[in-house]
């Protein structure tokens, strides 16, 4: 395909993907005016730098609560204080095996460390994508390989991205429209390789902005012999508006955009969030304090009502203002405040019962569960967080297979490419040298919590049971070492806390070893004792016997 014919191709696909989602595009409108404005160009062009667009929030409860569920999810998904997954073999057979398992600790620190770099930006990209998430039901990132040293995470407003699914409901498609000035464009793409109005407005105007294309889908063409991109499953093509031409074409091994959903409806691509769910409260309670503002500027600064004689034409309502003939020759007041009659604290138990239901569709309540009940015992509070995890984990947990997942394998592929592997163990590439992401996040700690329950409540009958014959041998089914290790990967306290278990052999075995001793030491003793308490005794019988009876 030539470039000009691929330049066509794109723009037309574009076109095709931005008419089958007006309706998609004037809803998340709708919710970015009035719960995220700082992306409410779905339906509008983007103003000038700066502008105001508030105006439609008369109430912040639903911005508030949207950055409060986007930062919970961050903390249960992605949490920057630990290690939130690791890698293992997809071959159970070696999960002990030592080198294996060192080889699996190194890839998961290396993968952390390029991912945690300063220039990669990742922490602030991921509570970007979590708030597209909340509000819109889709979130995209592109994760991109900076000339070989490392990753880069960009978050992606869904008023730029266009997906499409293949025929097994996975998105392979990806469009993404966007705006560059064209000092920018001569930057990423070359000036002698941009149309000839960009490299003129480069050098005249270098600020002035154009529209880009970027497309990533399957490669249709692919030729698995041949070297290269031209190989790969990705085709990826940057094409320019203006002038419609393919300024360059290029391929990926691994997916560069992770795209995942909140939660879909059937034959429906882009994803339904918790804000389209409760978007009729959202606009009931904006409209609600509007009400309620100008019910209280009239109870505080009421209409007046004032005799009709004609005597007294401007009454004057500032501090300390004088208003002649406001009374009659009897001191009887003429003037009189309007009473409206608004309840206004039916209007303030109305507008909590909406906020309530925002609260709770964006899991607010359901996070503030533990922090409000801070006196519970440690079975209560397992409980909990197994309530929380059984709620969360249809649509939190469906990040790590549609987000996280894919991003993990697009980072091992950017390590792969960048020569910077470690040298694969013989035994796992005698296997096939497949990993497979183990989380231990905690969210995978939430829903481990009903282990805990089950665990702590066990115990609890066992106990029972020894209160109720003490000389009972119950406790022998139980492995305490194995026990107290479950425990604590459950409740999630630092396992660099707990010594290895050969080290608690050794420990014990050295305890023995010295009880033991002290138990020889105590025998030799206490022998010792007996014999000088024998050889004392005996000298006292024999001073005890008179002398004519030896002889």
């Amino acid at each position: 395909m030539a470039g000009d014919a691929r330049a066509e191709y794109v723009i037309e696909r574009q076109q095709q993907m931005e008419n089958d989602r007006v309706v998609y595009d004037s809803h998340c409108q709708e919710i970015a005016e009035r719960v995220l404005p700082r992306q409410d160009t779905f339906t509008r062009k983007r103003g000038m730098e700066g502008e105001k667009r508030a105006e439609k929030i008369f109430d912040a409860t639903a911005p508030l609560a949207l950055d409060r569920a986007a930062s919970a999810i961050d903390s249960l998904i992605t949490p920057t204080t630990q290690q939130y997954h690791k890698l293992g073999p997809e071959d159970d057979r070696l999960q002990y095996d030592r080198d294996t398992v060192l080889y699996c600790d190194e890839l998961t620190k290396q993968l952390f460390r390029m991912r945690y770099r300063p220039e990669a930006n990742y922490s602030s990209q991921a509570h970007e994508c979590y708030v597209s998430l909340m509000a819109f039901g889709t979130l995209a990132q592109f994760t991109n390989d900076e000339l070989g040293i490392g990753t880069r995470y960009k978050s992606i407003g869904m008023s730029q991205m266009y997906i499409a699914e293949d025929h097994a409901g996975v998105i392979d498609y990806n469009h993404r429209k966007f705006k560059l000035a064209a000092r920018q464009a001569a930057q990423k793409f070359g000036l002698a390789n941009l149309p000839q109005k960009i490299r003129d407005e480069a050098e005249k105007h270098p600020f002035q902005k154009f529209e880009f294309i970027h497309c990533v889908k399957p490669n249709e063409e692919r030729v698995h012999s041949a070297r290269g991109y031209k190989s790969w499953p990705h085709i990826s093509y940057y094409v320019s508006y203006e002038g419609r031409k393919c300024l360059s074409e290029g391929g990926y091994r691994t997916k560069p955009y992770q795209v995942s959903r909140h939660v879909t409806a059937p034959d429906e691509t882009y994803g339904r969030s918790p804000a389209m769910i409760v978007l009729a409260d959202i606009k009931m309670l904006n409209e609600m304090e509007k009400t309620t503002i100008r019910a209280a500027h009239k109870v505080v600064d009421p209409p007046l009502l004032a005799f009709g004689d004609g005597f007294m034409n401007i009454i004057n309502t500032r501090p300390n203002a004088i208003n002649y003939g406001g009374v009659d020759a009897n001191g009887r007041q003429l003037v009189h405040p309007l009473k409206t009659g608004a309840n206004l604290p039916l209007v303030f138990e109305m507008s909590e019962g909406r906020r309530k239901v925002i609260n709770d569709a964006f899991y607010v309540t359901l996070f503030q569960i533990l922090v409000q009940n801070p006196q519970m015992t440690a079975t209560e509070a397992l409980i909990r967080a197994q309530e929380k995890g059984q709620l969360l984990a249809p649509t939190v947990g469906r990040q790590e297979s549609e987000y996280l997942g894919p991003q993990i394998l697009r980072e091992l592929d950017i390590l792969a490419l960048s020569g910077r592997l470690p040298q694969m163990p013989r035994r796992l590439a005698m296997s096939g040298g497949g990993l497979k992401v183990i989380y231990t996040s905690p969210l995978a700690r939430l829903r481990r919590a009903e282990d805990g329950v089950a665990m702590l409540r066990s115990m609890e009958s066992a106990t029972s049971i020894l209160q109720a014959k003490p000389d009972s041998q119950i406790l022998d089914n139980i492995d305490e070492d194995a026990w107290i290790r479950e425990m604590w990967e459950i409740n999630g306290a630092p396992l660099k806390v707990l010594r290895p278990s050969e080290l608690v052999d050794q420990i014990r075995e050295e305890r023995k070893q010295a009880q033991q001793n002290q138990a020889t030491l105590d025998g030799a003793n206490t022998a010792a004792n007996a014999a000088k308490n024998l050889a004392k005794a005996q000298e006292s019988v024999g001073t005890m016997i008179p002398p004519g009876i030896l002889q």
